[in-house]
């Protein structure tokens, strides 16, 4: 069961387009999983739309109110010639069946989410019982991963000098807020510090725009696992 999601204001960005890449396929793919958050979106896009109508088709209605037409049937003529403008094609639109991406980490096969199918994705690579996999999305500092744990394997406690969204895809991990499972959307910032375990191992995607701050242990010796996972 599904018990983290997105806040109500980062729903509203998403849905407005004013999220980087990187946090709107973290909300996609949360909402993929989620019928809550998929009513809230629906309900948000519907509301975004009608405003968005109101403000392109004002301005042309007033430009049409200061034209002179000669018949009452003018103005209806007008619209339907752009509607059969717009929609007069003799193209036949062709549905492609896409076929699921699926990746590999450490001889396991995970069937990716749909709103990952056509983001390239670098080669894994492997620290300990940490595996990931970086998204090609060119977002400078903001970098996108699949973060793989293996059973019994964790990240050491840790704090964040930025921020950091996890989306878990498949499996569970827990830290001392609780347990987590598919389809949990986890926003963190420096305020939280958590050491996630995996008992029978996960998937996760995750962004992280700055490195972990490790706040146990010999810093130096855990910076490597820090520029890994970011």
């Amino acid at each position: 069961m599904i018990k983290h999601h997105p806040k109500f204001e980062l729903i509203q960005a998403y849905v407005k387009g004013e999220l980087p890449a990187s946090l709107s396929i973290g909300i996609t793919l949360h909402a993929e999983l989620c019928p809550v958050c998929q009513q809230k979106i629906a309900q948000l896009t519907e509301q975004v739309a009608e405003r968005s109508f109101e403000q392109l088709s004002n301005p042309l209605l007033n430009e049409l109110n200061k034209l002179d037409f000669e018949s009452d049937n003018i103005e209806d003529d007008f619209f339907d010639s752009m509607i059969n403008d717009i929609t007069d094609s003799n193209d036949i639109d062709t549905l492609v069946e896409v076929a699921p991406k699926e990746v590999i980490f450490k001889d396991k096969s995970y069937t990716l989410p749909s709103a990952l199918n056509n983001v390239s994705m670098g080669k894994a690579a492997n620290v300990g019982k940490l595996s990931r996999a970086r998204l090609q999305l060119d977002e400078n500092e903001i970098h996108s991963n699949l973060l793989h744990i293996n059973p019994g394997g964790g990240v050491p406690e840790h704090t964040h000098k930025g921020f950091e969204l996890t989306v878990l895809l498949d499996g569970s991990f827990s830290d001392d807020r609780g347990e987590y499972h598919k389809g949990d959307f986890i926003m963190l910032d420096g305020t939280f510090t958590h050491n996630p375990i995996s008992e029978k191992g996960c998937l996760c995607y995750t962004v992280a725009n700055d490195a972990l701050h490790f706040t146990q242990g010999i810093n130096k010796l855990l910076n490597p696992i820090g520029s890994f996972i970011y």
